[in-house]
């Protein structure tokens, strides 16, 4: 399934799309708001709860201009809503900048557990740390639009003068089985990132001098410390979580390897060496599932198809929203306000341009939900709509909590609950909501898992080594002269993939891959990819679910709704692990829900693999 950008409460905003912000705006520095000037050596812990009070207020009546702005300006795309949607972006990010840093005077001060995590969360709220000096800060801000700019613009222009735009080379490598064409969109698109590279290089070293003023190592260092654990345990909690999973990947790259290898042939893809990056349907090699057809069982076909079922039973776009509303009341959720479906937007309007990609908002931190949605009739967007919903019973499950805490338990979570819901779209679930007659047996469920596999399990290595690279960058492991040689190294060795035409220093690969130059951190979605199947087998455990893994679905389960409630409730307020334990009852990660979920598939995958040269 694809995954949807959603709007997160307070921290999405506070990682404002760029440091909009050349030296101080007059107007902010002259307010007297909770940012007068305090101190260090004065500040004391009354200090620090009347900076906290006055800081939400602040922050909370930002939000609410900011997501209005923001929900106007991706309905109505003109100038105008542009310019305010910036202009509102830039004022944000002035004020987290600001409030950032004045959290950080009261670092020395022994204060309460609430205390010291709302200032941390404050502090955290910035991705790249500006300099607290107005030349670098400018300095940083330039190179961050820069950046954006590139990427936002790219084309790869060939020699005849047609220019090809990222999406429309997307699409083509989604859909094209031909080597050499597959390969011409790779390196042109590749062409883009290259004069990245020295802005990347400095934009590194101000925004490790703004964390340093923070208090933290580096830039890397700053971003692990989010995970309410040491920053060096943490990545190694991540290495330990990738090991579990390892085993399954290694046998669905042995047999998708095996299956290129049989439609380019083996000189192109050599049967024990790392997959060409090109050919695996997808422009970064992120997600395979656009190669089904290639690696696809024999008689994988599931009999039946949920966009026929829809449209078979009559399913609009408003009745496809309404339906997965059930799912979550029937496991005891308050069902979503009236003025959900008075303000969401369902369908594309025929007479003006809007951003169609999903997106989830509570745009006034309380009650005021929606979804923004070009639906398509279609079985995956029946998916991703219970993905969405997932995201909106969030919101509204920590709207209790003080803004600071307005946000999952960790960047991981929001992702991972709305993917949780989307896993029992199942066809027993189906069956339960009336769209199909009988539940095909479970011979049929190799595809569907294959399917799943390739855009699931096949995306976790990628997800976690974009950060690895970042990390080692932003600490100095990795130095500008092997910026791309470190790269494709990590490439190698967590994914089995490699550059299929030489690479130099002279590339930037890195760059080519929107979060990179957008500076949004990635280990997110490693998260979200095992989480979402540890809470499924938890949450299949307490509805005394007796089936396999895979085929289970939680809908009607009321005891399951009332343990995901709680720790939605919970937002950010308490650690992570503590939230994961609501419901797994386990204070740390466990990768085994993957295996035991894909366990059929991997028995099938050994079969396939039992004669070939596996690994690389």
């Amino acid at each position: 399934m694809k995954k949807t950008p959603f709007k997160l409460s307070m921290s999405a905003l506070m990682v404002a799309s760029a440091l909009a912000l050349s030296g101080c705006n007059d107007d902010a520095t002259n307010t007297k708001t909770a940012t007068a000037e305090i101190k260090k050596s004065q500040v004391t812990p009354q200090d620090a709860a009347k900076f906290i009070a006055d800081t939400e207020k602040e922050l909370s009546a930002l939000y609410l201009e900011a997501s209005r702005a923001e929900w106007i300006y991706a309905n109505f795309i003109t100038h105008d809503t542009a310019e305010l949607s910036a202009e509102v972006n830039r004022k944000m990010t002035e004020a987290v900048v600001r409030l950032a840093n004045e959290a950080a005077k009261f670092d020395s001060l022994e204060l309460d557990y609430d205390a010291r995590r709302k200032l941390d969360k404050l502090k955290l709220a910035l991705t790249l740390p500006a300099p607290q000096d107005a030349e670098k800060t400018a300095k940083l801000s330039q190179l961050v639009a820069e950046l954006g700019g590139i990427y936002g613009k790219g084309k790869y222009c060939k020699e005849d003068g047609s220019c090809l735009s990222l999406g429309e080379m997307t699409a083509k490598m989604a859909t094209s089985r031909d080597y050499n064409e597959l390969l011409d969109l790779w390196q042109g698109w590749r062409q883009v990132s290259k004069p990245m590279r020295p802005l990347y290089e400095q934009q590194v070293a101000l925004t490790n001098e703004g964390a340093k003023e923070l208090g933290y190592a580096d830039t890397g260092a700053m971003w692990r410390s989010k995970y309410d654990m040491p920053a060096d345990d943490f990545a190694k909690e991540l290495d330990r979580i990738w090991g579990q999973v390892k085993p399954l990947y290694d046998s669905l790259h042995c047999h998708v390897r095996a299956k290129l290898g049989e439609k380019y042939g083996e000189d192109k893809v050599p049967q024990d060496q790392p997959i060409p990056a090109h050919l695996l349907g997808n422009m970064w090699a992120q997600t395979w599932g656009n190669i089904y057809d290639v690696v696809a069982p024999e008689n994988a076909d599931p009999g039946y198809d949920v966009t026929e079922l829809l449209a078979k039973h009559d399913y609009d776009e408003l009745k496809m929203v309404r339906g997965a509303e059930k799912f979550f009341t029937s496991m005891g959720f308050a069902p979503l306000p009236d003025t959900f479906y008075e303000r969401s937007l369902f369908t594309k309007p025929q007479d003006r341009d809007v951003q169609c990609h999903a997106s989830a908002w509570n745009i006034d931190s309380k009650d005021d939900l929606r979804i923004k949605m070009c639906i398509q009739r279609t079985g995956e967007e029946f998916s991703v709509i219970h993905h969405e919903l997932g995201h909106n019973f969030y919101q509204r499950a920590y709207n209790t909590q003080p803004i600071y805490y307005q946000e999952s338990a960790n960047d991981g979570f929001h992702e991972a609950i709305g993917d949780t819901i989307a896993l029992s779209v199942t066809p027993e679930y189906l069956k339960e909501i009336g769209l199909l007659d009988e539940v095909p047996d479970e011979s049929k469920d190799i595809g569907l898992l294959m399917k799943m596999a390739l855009d699931k399990v096949a995306f976790i290595p990628f997800g976690l080594l974009v950060d690895q690279w970042r990390w080692k960058v932003f600490s100095g492991e990795v130095t500008p002269e092997n910026y791309n040689k470190a790269w494709w190294e990590l490439r190698e060795k967590y994914q089995g993939v490699q550059a299929p035409i030489a690479r130099s220093e002279a590339d930037f690969d890195p760059g080519a891959k929107y979060h990179v130059p957008g500076n949004t951190p990635y280990t997110r979605y490693f998260l979200a990819h095992i989480l979402q199947f540890d809470f499924h087998r938890s949450l299949c455990e307490i509805a005394g679910n007796k089936e396999a893994i895979h085929r289970c679905s939680v809908y009607n389960s009321k005891e399951a709704g009332e343990k995901l409630n709680a720790m939605l409730a919970m937002g950010s307020s308490r650690p992570w692990q503590e939230a994961l334990a609501t419901i797994t009852r386990k204070e740390e990660m466990d990768a085994t829900a993957i295996l035991d979920y894909f366990a059929p598939l991997q028995k099938y995958l050994d079969e396939q693999n039992k004669d070939r040269q596996c690994g690389w």
